[in-house]
């Protein structure tokens, strides 16, 4: 029996399986192919991994990611070469941009084949360097366990984020050394106690602070100390979309969301501060677009674990780069035991921004027809006290989810921010589902966001997975429409598309299905599709011309 400290000699396929193992990995999202068989040949004969089989190998990397988002562990994909390997590309930007860790495992022709043109070969290296934190190609199997232990280290410190490790089809079958090794490296505190008194100093004699909350603060797990500042602080906060759910929204200094489909509340306080501490924020163009002419270049803090990220989109009056978690701890023991005193004009500051909810836009009815935000409002209250995972497909409805959906806990919304990527919200959802038992997933969609990838109904079905699928169906692509309708001239180009019956659709995969298209038939329907413990669809059948 091999030991901690013994090693053996194994095929490369043995490798990579003993690996994962001693990495962790529990569960991996894939698709086989030629390349591949001996990895799939091991996976077989074991028990302690489990492969999911998706129906696209971008669905793959989206599932990785819904399972990392929820799990905290790396998401793991395995797939052949050539377009199984290209078919991922996808799925890795977009957990690139919103930093999520995932290690995609490709398929290659064997090593001495590169580069010749081999039945799909592809370089995916070069095809996959702009939108991963790195990535390997292994033609020898002595390198394969040293450079995957290196690939989920890579994967999980700093910001995380996707890592690609290329598999030459001869290292399968190759033997090498196995030896069991220590994993991950521990993060390095970049920044000193000085920097963290002159942020506090700044935020203390500022008349109009403000925290902007981005999601940094979800992935370095910093939710209760950014809850605590605040409150020592008793200073404003608002939220980036992908850091809902991390600051209470009941709380009376939480101003809500920022950004072109955030609150009027939230945008104004960043207007008229004149001090903005941001944590783990991008501030992309969906914010700064908000904000000409240099609105936000006052004292701008900036806090992010990426030392790439100070400065790159609004210049940092001051700068901590560190683990946000590990920051803001140390801001809150500094201020409690540094004697620390506010600005007197920061009460009336507060008192000031608050006043700004009451100017925040309501949603409206424009027809008798069924609304978006009045079913998203009911999804909300009824699973409140279930605390579900919220997964979005991308357009309207993840947009009418971001604002009218009430988080009660950090991550809870797994949605596609900086890429926008219609067909991650299924996958994903399939991920945190395989991730968390014991909470209930949902899923909510477009009807054209959904086509990208409804495929992965079958996957649900496959492993009686309760993921409950609320289609909102308005017969249109609603957010390139809605653009058309503002800039345009209401000239529909391409966005009026034709749907599947969604019953129908749901039947043949053998789901449940609800179909809804009144208001007082929105409670039943949920209560229905919770009653049932596998999957269910519910189509709800809304206004075609509403706009968030």
């Amino acid at each position: 029996m091999l030991t901690e400290t013994q090693t053996t000699t194994l095929s490369g396929a043995k490798i990579l399986i003993k690996t994962l193992k001693r990495l962790g990995v529990d569960t991996i999202f894939g698709y086989p192919g030629g390349i591949v068989l001996s990895v799939y040949d091991e996976l077989f004969k074991q028990n302690d991994i489990k492969h999911i089989l998706v129906r696209h190998e971008q669905s793959a990397v989206h599932a990785a990611e819904g399972y990392a988002r929820v799990s905290g562990k790396c998401g793991v994909v395995l797939v052949t070469s050539g377009p199984g390997a290209t078919n991922t590309v996808t799925g890795l930007a977009n957990a690139y941009l919103d930093g999520y860790p995932v290690v995609v495992l490709t398929g290659q022709v064997q090593a001495s084949l590169i580069g010749k043109d081999a039945f799909q070969e592809v370089n995916i290296v070069d095809i996959t360097k702009s939108c991963t934190k790195a990535n390997y190609q292994v033609t020898d199997v002595k390198n394969l366990q040293p450079v995957l232990e290196k690939a989920f280290n890579t994967a999980m410190s700093g910001k995380k984020g996707p890592v690609v490790v290329d598999l030459a089809k001869n290292i399968f079958t190759d033997s090498a050394v196995f030896t069991p090794a220590s994993i991950f490296s521990k993060p390095v505190v970049k920044y000193s106690q000085e920097q963290i008194k002159s942020v506090l100093k700044e935020l203390c004699s500022a008349s109009r602070p403000v925290i902007a909350a981005g999601g940094g603060i979800i992935h370095g797990k910093a939710s209760s100390e950014l809850i605590e500042l605040a409150k020592l602080l008793d200073i404003p906060v608002v939220n980036t979309m992908m850091a809902l759910g991390s600051y209470p929204c009941e709380n009376e200094n939480y101003l809500g969301m920022v950004g072109i489909f955030g609150s009027y509340s939230a945008n104004q306080t960043l207007r008229e501060s004149d001090l903005i501490l941001s944590i783990g924020a991008r501030f992309n163009d969906r914010i700064t677009c908000c904000f000409p002419d240099g609105e936000l270049s006052r004292k701008f803090i900036q806090v992010d674990i990426n030392e790439n990220e100070i400065s790159r989109i609004i210049p940092a009056y001051l700068s901590v780069c560190g683990d946000s978690k590990l920051v803001l701890a140390d801001l809150i023991c500094e201020f409690k035991n540094g004697g620390y005193t506010l600005n007197p004009e920061q009460k009336s500051w507060l008192k000031h921004v608050i006043e700004f909810k009451s100017q925040n836009r309501k949603n409206h009815k424009i027809s008798e027809k069924l609304h978006s935000y009045e079913v998203i409002d009911a999804i909300s209250n009824f699973t409140k006290d279930m605390e579900p995972w919220v997964c979005t497909e991308v357009g309207q409805h993840q947009l009418w989810a971001a604002q009218n959906f009430t988080f009660s806990k950090p991550g809870q919304f797994i949605t596609s921010g900086g890429s926008g990527t219609m067909g991650f919200g299924l996958p994903a959802a399939i991920g945190a589902s395989i991730a968390d038992k014991q909470h209930p997933v949902i899923c909510i969609a477009g009807d054209g966001s959904l086509q990208m990838n409804f495929q992965e109904l079958a996957v649900c079905v496959d492993y009686n997975l309760p993921v409950k699928l609320f289609v909102l169906n308005n017969g249109y692509l609603g957010m390139v429409r809605q653009l058309q309708q503002n800039f345009y001239e209401s000239r529909f180009s391409e966005t009026k598309i034709s749907n599947p019956d969604f019953i129908k659709l749901a039947d043949a995969y053998g789901i449940k299905s609800i179909r809804v298209a009144q208001s007082n038939a929105i409670l039943p329907a949920l209560e229905e599709a919770f009653a049932v413990k596998g999957p269910v669809l519910v189509e709800f059948l809304v206004e075609p011309l509403e706009v968030v």
